[in-house]
């Protein structure tokens, strides 16, 4: 008789158990990077995007980086001095919350913050983002796109038609201005324009360290 393929019920119990073991696991890598790294950075991420966050994963491959589970990482850290795992922790951990995340290094400060300021990565804006320039355009054609694409143009709000087999925009159009919470359509025809709007970037926020305990950078 074939086994039945229903699926196996998993007890509450047993769920539990695992989602406990989870949190325990990263509260002692969470202390065992204190224990191991000298310096302690709060950071944001700018227009997060997955790629580059593994590009700058890669380059600090020596150092540590958390994001996510922040109550998990907080209770680690300690909320409060009595509970705290090092001397001043608890105000780090007070940090630890929206989409912030831990970097644990053993690079020098001044060159960890040098190097995030400096770096960056350009993209391409989503819906939400911010405009940081006016584009406009002219009334005429636009040979850089295909025939084919036309009717998504129209579909985005463009004003365009074929001419003789060529995307043309029937009147001027202004894609946004400067300071527009642009919407999903702004922010695919600025795409479609090659018109990158948006920066991933890793901004710190404050340092902690044993000897000279937290300060906002």
């Amino acid at each position: 008789m074939p086994k039945s393929k229903r699926s196996k019920v998993v007890t509450l119990a047993r769920t539990t158990k695992v989602g406990f073991q989870a949190k325990e696991t990263l509260i002692q890598e969470v202390q065992a990077a204190v224990d191991e790294y000298a310096n302690i950075f709060v950071f944001s991420i700018s227009d997060m995007r997955n790629s580059h966050l593994k590009d700058v994963r890669t380059k600090w491959k020596r150092s540590r980086f958390f994001l996510g589970k922040n109550k998990v990482m907080a209770k680690a850290l300690g909320k409060t001095p009595e509970e705290e795992y090092r001397p001043g922790l608890h105000e780090v951990a007070k940090l630890v919350s929206g989409n912030v995340g831990l970097l644990f290094t053993n690079q020098d400060v001044e060159y960890t913050t040098n190097w995030f300021s400096e770096f960056g990565a350009t993209e391409y804006s989503r819906s939400g983002n911010t405009a940081t320039d006016t584009v406009q355009l002219p009334k005429g054609g636009m040979p850089q796109f295909s025939h084919a694409i036309e009717p998504h143009l129209r579909s985005l709000g463009m004003p365009t038609s074929l001419q003789r087999g060529v995307v043309t925009l029937d009147k001027d159009f202004e894609v946004c201005k400067a300071g527009d919470v642009l919407t999903a359509e702004r922010a695919r025809i600025l795409k479609l324009l090659e018109i990158p709007m948006a920066t991933f970037q890793v901004k710190l926020s404050h340092h902690w360290a044993a000897d000279s305990g937290m300060r906002q950078l």
